[in-house]
């Protein structure tokens, strides 16, 4: 598993809703859907019930929870901060955001790769 901290941070917002969530469940870890129709939703799954892969790689932390991707997702956002932000909604149907009426949202934003001319 590789590491990438300082990748991930989070809204205000999305840190509350991490706080009811945490206080429902206990201790949770994010990884972020790589899938085309939940590609800006990542999933929230009580630690240790989210098989993480080999190749998955850390991000960072939200409110003290540890953030995942995919190593083959991290390939192509490597040049990419995230931010966690909350949307009205539902949130993945295994995620512990569902049902809340309120969703966990990825937005990015593109860091420089070099000098800047």
């Amino acid at each position: 598993m590789q590491n990438a901290l300082d990748k991930v941070t989070a809204t205000p917002a999305a840190l509350q809703l991490l706080g009811e969530i945490v206080a429902d469940h206990g201790p949770v870890l994010f990884h972020q859907s790589g899938g085309c129709c939940d590609g800006s939703s990542p999933m929230c799954f009580p630690a240790g019930e989210f098989p993480l892969g080999d190749h998955d790689v850390q991000l960072g932390q939200i409110g003290g929870m540890p953030f995942y991707i995919s190593g083959s997702q991290f390939d192509l956002w490597k040049h990419t901060d995230l931010v966690i932000d909350v949307v009205k909604g539902r949130g993945g149907m295994f995620s512990l955001d569902n049902g809340r009426e309120r969703r966990f949202l990825t937005r990015s934003i593109l860091c420089a790769t070099g000098p800047v001319a």
